[in-house]
């Protein structure tokens, strides 16, 4: 038995109108086409609905079903009602903060996801240090950001981020699957310090090898083209692949340590609907927008 809701509804609207012309001015549609779905739902039933006189009346059969598709039309509509309420209470504008790694390696694909299924919210990006995030998230200057390794609870993970060696294209361990950090030990090591640097160190830690930076730079930009002259190696997490030019690579490390990339809204404070829709959201997004978690 198929049955659907325009045949509920027109066999509805022919009833409360008293005939099928009536029917199809208040339903906007042709009277034959309302005749088509009355007629529709009776060969799907195998009994009359309606008394075909001027005017319409039910059939007993008829009465009996007229309540149960007003009840139907009425729980759709409030389904309706219930979406169109949630889609006005998830509009507006979400502050989201990032470190500068974030931004430029993951955030661009999510952004285009949630323009394309949640059009009513608009996110601005806020680009800063993972101290900067923490505080701007305390202070209410950002409404939701991406953390690193954040308290179990709350938010929803976007990636596992584990660290890698970035070596020159030409560099001799460049080819292999695997290096072990300690065999970089005889490279000038380069860092940017923007919430990575205790990650490089539990890394060295790991391994039981020296942890000694040769020169800590700011930008991410500065750091690559440094390694880019030769100046010595790095270490990045995997979300900066996008950014990382053709003559350099990435290279897994041994002991693997990764990070957690967490989206989430303030801890001391109640949820926007429109942060809550993009966390909502993360569990459900295609894996080719974060990659592997």
């Amino acid at each position: 038995m198929a049955l659907n809701l325009p045949q509920l509804r027109a066999f509805v609207a022919v009833v409360d109108a008293g005939g099928f012309g009536a029917a199809a001015a208040d339903l906007g549609l042709s009277q034959s086409a309302v005749s088509h779905a009355v007629a529709s739902l009776e060969r799907a039933l195998a009994a009359p609905l309606v008394v075909r006189s001027t005017p319409v009346r039910t059939t007993a059969f008829g009465d009996a079903v007229l309540s149960h598709a007003r009840a139907a039309l009425a729980a759709t509509d409030a389904i309706s009602d219930a979406a169109a309420r949630h889609e006005a209470a998830t509009a507006g504008t979400v502050r989201l903060a990032a470190t500068p790694t974030v931004c430029q390696g993951l955030l661009p694909s999510l952004l285009r996801h949630w323009s394309e299924r949640l059009p009513a919210v608009r996110v601005r990006v806020f680009e800063g240090s993972s101290e900067e995030i923490d505080a701007w998230l305390a202070s209410a200057a950002a409404d939701a950001a991406v953390v690193v390794d954040p308290p179990a609870g709350g938010g929803a993970l976007l990636a596992t981020d584990p660290f890698l060696a970035l070596l020159p294209r030409d560099h001799p361990l460049a080819e292999e699957e695997t290096i072990h950090v300690g065999d970089l030990a005889d490279d000038p090591l380069l860092l940017s310090p923007n919430g990575c640097e205790r990650h490089v160190r539990a890394v060295h830690r790991l391994a039981g090898a020296e942890f000694a930076p040769a020169r800590r730079v700011r930008g991410l930009g500065t750091l690559i083209s440094m390694v880019q002259a030769g100046l010595g190696v790095s270490v990045l997490p995997e979300v900066s692949r996008p950014l990382v030019p053709d003559d350099l690579v990435l290279v897994r490390l041994a002991p693997c340590h990764s990070r957690r990339l967490v989206l989430c809204g303030p801890r001391e404070r109640p949820w926007s609907p429109a942060v809550r829709a993009l966390v909502d959201s993360v569990p459900r997004l295609p894996a080719e927008v974060t990659g592997p978690a």
